[in-house]
């Protein structure tokens, strides 16, 4: 099925390898017999968490992040220790390193390919609920404030461009729109 889109590796090289990306350069055999490059970017995939209290408060993190210049509001998220870590474990370690919290029910919402232009990198997002709060141990690298606010507070910040992150948009709208079900 498609495979009149389908393009296929020629060759293939590594440009950079960092400790979280890494930049590939490839020919690609298109579809119509001809060759292009493609560059992009190599990424181990990450797990993503909206935890949401009874009441339908939601439980964001504020940080700034330095491809963007600016503080970001989103849900709590990181990358997988290794390609095979189950995204889930990632969810339940990134929910407690940057807010505290620990979840009696984590249930997974949709994945996501983030810039699939670029990048094979893919979110896992998961939604957490029976909250039970505990001390932050974010990343040494990692300073972030938590920031608690209502379920619609949230979908109007989204709406109005406060929250212009990808992976916490869908999640914010996934459980928006659960609760209206």
């Amino acid at each position: 099925m498609y495979e009149d889109l389908i393009e296929k590796t020629v060759k293939s090289e590594d440009v950079y390898d960092g400790c979280l990306l890494h930049v590939k350069r490839d020919t690609a055999l298109l579809p119509n017999g001809e060759q292009a490059p493609r560059e992009w970017i190599k990424h181990p995939g990450a797990s993503a968490v909206l935890p949401m209290l009874p009441d339908g408060t939601v439980i964001l993190v504020r940080q700034y992040r330095y491809p963007v210049q600016r503080v970001t509001l989103e849900i709590p998220a990181g990358k997988l220790d290794a390609p095979d870590e189950d995204p889930y474990v990632c969810a339940v370690r990134e929910l407690s390193e940057e807010t505290g919290y620990t979840a009696e029910k984590i249930e997974k919402l949709t994945t996501i390919g983030t810039t699939v232009g670029f990048s094979n990198e893919y979110i896992h997002i998961y939604k957490a609920e029976g909250l039970t709060p505990g001390e932050m141990h974010p990343d040494d690298d990692e300073f972030l404030n938590v920031v608690k606010l209502p379920l619609a507070e949230a979908v109007a910040m989204v709406r109005d461009g406060r929250i212009f992150d990808a992976k916490s948009i869908v999640a914010i709208l996934m459980a928006n729109d659960a609760l209206k079900k």
